[in-house]
C-alpha cells in the first residue's frame, strides 16, 4: 500500500512471476480488480484449494476501490442486478439480519485463519490504509505489509543514480538532475524514459545531458537546471534566452513546475545561508542535493543573501497568482516568466 503505485507493481509482478510456475499458473492463479469485484468473491477465491500445486495465488489489483458493504446494501445490489423493482429490494433488504456482518467484518475473520495454501495479496495504491484500523492489525499479524513511499523531490537525482548503476550504466549528475527535474516523481514515467536509453546505449557508455536531449528530448541548454544555474550566476542573457524558450513551448515547459522548482531553488539558497555545519558533506546533505552541484550554491548564496531572498519569494508569490488570473487578465506565461527573472535579478 502506498502512494507510489511502481514499488508496488513491482512486488506484485515478482510474487506473480515466482510463487507458480508456468504450469501451476493455469489453474492457481486468480487476479482480480477492486473496481469488478467484492470481499466476498474474494474470499471465495482464497478459500480454493490449490489443484496440482502447493500454493493458490490470489491477486488484488486496484484494492483502493473495494467498497465495504452492509447485508442491507449488498441485498439491494443484488436484487437489482436480477432485474427486480425498487419495492422489492428494500423488502430484500429489510429481511437482512441488523447484525450481520459486512464485507470488511467477513475479511477480519478469514483473516485469524486463513487458508495456509493460498497467497492473498492485495494492491493498495494511491495513499495508505490507517495503521490502527483492525483490518490492518489483522493483515500485520497473519500477513506482511510493504508501505510505498514516494521518493522526495530531493532525493530524486540520487535514486535514478543508483537505479541506473545497478542496471549496469553509468549517468553524469547533470543527466540525471534533468531527468528528475523534468519528469518530476513519478518513478513509472522516469523508469520508463530510462529503459528507452538502456535498449539504445551500450553499457559502456555514459548517459550525458546530450544523450538526454537526443533521445528523451529534455534541451541540455534550455532546462529548469539551466535556469538555475543562470540565475545563480547572474547570467542575465542566459537566464531570458531560456525564459524565451520556455514561453515557445509552455506544454514542455509550464509556468506552474517552474515557479515550483525555483521555489525549491531559492529556498535551498536560504537553508544554505543558516546551515550550522559549514562543510561540504554536510550543506550538501542539508541541502539533498550532489556534493557536484555545491559549488553552484556556493556561488548563487554571494549574489542572494537572504534580505534579497525574502523579496524574491515575494516576486514568486506575486507571479504565481498572476499566471492564476488574480489580478491578471489573459496571462501570458512566458511574459510573465521573463518578468520574473527581471525582478528576480536587479
Amino acid at each position: 500500500m502506498g502512494e507510489e503505485p511502481f514499488f508496488i507493481d513491482v512486488l506484485s509482478d515478482t510474487i506473480e512471476k515466482n510463487a507458480l510456475t508456468d504450469d501451476e499458473r493455469e489453474f492457481n492463479l486468480s487476479i482480480l480488480y477492486g473496481k469488478d469485484t467484492d470481499i466476498p468473491s474474494i474470499l471465495n477465491a482464497a478459500k480454493r484449494f490449490p489443484m496440482m500445486s502447493q500454493y493458490h495465488l490470489v491477486l488484488v489489483r486496484e484494492a483502493q476501490s473495494l467498497r465495504n458493504l452492509t447485508p442491507k446494501e449488498r441485498a439491494k445490489e443484488e436484487v437489482a442486478v436480477e432485474g427486480s423493482s425498487v419495492a422489492v429490494a428494500a423488502k430484500a433488504a429489510k429481511r437482512s439480519r441488523p447484525k450481520a456482518p459486512d464485507d470488511f467484518d467477513l475479511l477480519l475473520k478469514y483473516l485469524e485463519n486463513p487458508l495456509q495454501s493460498t497467497i492473498l495479496v492485495f494492491c493498495h495504491k494511491h495513499k495508505s490504509l490507517a495503521m490502527r484500523s483492525k483490518l490492518l492489525q489483522a493483515l500485520d499479524k497473519h500477513g506482511i505489509i510493504f508501505e510505498s513511499k514516494r521518493i522526495h523531490d530531493s532525493k530524486l537525482p540520487a535514486w535514478i543514480d543508483d537505479y541506473v548503476v545497478k542496471k549496469g550504466y553509468q549517468i553524469s549528475p547533470k543527466a540525471s538532475q534533468m531527468v528528475a527535474d523534468h519528469l518530476g516523481n513519478d518513478l513509472a514515467k522516469v523508469i520508463n524514459e530510462l529503459q528507452k536509453l538502456f535498449i539504445l546505449l551500450p553499457k559502456e557508455k555514459e548517459i550525458t545531458p546530450a544523450v538526454i536531449e537526443e533521445n528523451i528530448g529534455i534541451s541540455k541548454d534550455f532546462n529548469i537546471f539551466e535556469l538555475q544555474t543562470a540565475l545563480g550566476g547572474m547570467d542575465r542573457g542566459k537566464a531570458y534566452r531560456i525564459a524565451n524558450y520556455f514561453g515557445e513551448n509552455p506544454k514542455a515547459n509550464p509556468l506552474v513546475l517552474t515557479l515550483s522548482m525555483l521555489y525549491l531553488f531559492f529556498q535551498k539558497l536560504m537553508m544554505y545561508h543558516f546551515a550550522p555545519d559549514r562543510s561540504n558533506a554536510a550543506l550538501a546533505g542539508s541541502l539533498g542535493i550532489n556534493p557536484y552541484f555545491l559549488r553552484d550554491y556556493q556561488n548563487a548564496a554571494k549574489n542572494y543573501p537572504p534580505d534579497r531572498l525574502e523579496r524574491i519569494f515575494s516576486h514568486l508569490k506575486q507571479c504565481d497568482l498572476r499566471s492564476k488570473g488574480v489580478g491578471q487578465r489573459d496571462p501570458q506565461p512566458g511574459e510573465l516568466l521573463k518578468e520574473l527573472i527581471y525582478k528576480i535579478m536587479h
